[in-house]
């Protein structure tokens, strides 16, 4: 059997709303899916919708944000070369792909909620019995998929995303364009939760969630899982 084919959609927004302050993808949630996906003998593309560079939220550079994952990232001059030059979104195909990762981060709440090419490719991938799998803030682009009949995917689907607890925790609740906890129950998903900032991944079906940047790992290795099947 060949080496999965995995894309990893990752944000070009680096905004935090009007605050001044600077936003992005989250590089936990980067970097111990790719390792996981990398030392499983993955084939990996990265994509962000605008293309080049995606943008690294400062906040997850600091001490306190640092594993074993993101110390191998900032010493792997290849992985940082493919964060300078990502891939564009709009160019990407299913049919290239045997599954799809999108990590979080809040970059992800203003530009891949709504955006065409993200829901079109999330929904492809889905329609050719492809799992699909995003952590933290990114399960705000499983938000508007649509399935065959209308109906909103994650209706009556056990997932999970970044609580309303984890925004007040770090202050943005009123800073964000949405909150992910009620967007998802809005859309009458089965939205499931535990103690905030403590590793939780969930399965259903296709799709394959996480709760928070500790989850991140864990739902890598799920959708290994779900790819042997």
């Amino acid at each position: 059997m060949s080496a999965p084919r995995i894309l990893m959609v990752l944000t070009s927004h680096d905004e935090m709303g009007d605050t001044g302050h600077k936003t992005g993808f989250w590089v936990e949630e980067f970097a111990a899916p790719y390792y996981t996906f990398l030392d499983a003998g993955c084939d990996i593309v990265l994509a962000t919708p605008k293309g080049g560079a995606a943008p690294i939220d400062p906040n997850s550079e600091g001490e306190d944000a640092q594993t074993e994952a993101t110390r191998r990232f900032y010493a792997d001059e290849k992985a940082k070369a493919r964060i300078a030059g990502t891939k564009r979104l709009a160019d990407m195909r299913v049919e290239d792909f045997d599954t799809v990762f999108y990590p979080g981060g809040h970059g992800p709440l203003w530009d891949l909620t709504d955006n065409q090419d993200s829901i079109a490719l999330l929904e492809g991938f889905l329609r050719q019995q492809k799992p699909i799998a995003s952590v933290c803030h990114a399960p705000t682009a499983f938000l508007n998929l649509k399935d065959d009949r209308g109906e909103f995917v994650i209706k009556g689907k056990r997932v999970a995303g970044f609580t309303n607890e984890e925004e007040a925790a770090v202050g943005l609740t009123d800073v964000v364009p949405h909150l992910l906890e009620d967007e998802l129950k809005r859309r009458g998903a089965d939205y499931q939760k535990v103690e905030a900032f403590t590793p939780f991944a969930v399965e259903d079906g296709l799709v394959i969630t996480g709760q928070n940047p500790a989850s991140s790992e864990a739902v890598a290795e799920r959708l290994l899982e779900a790819l042997k099947r």
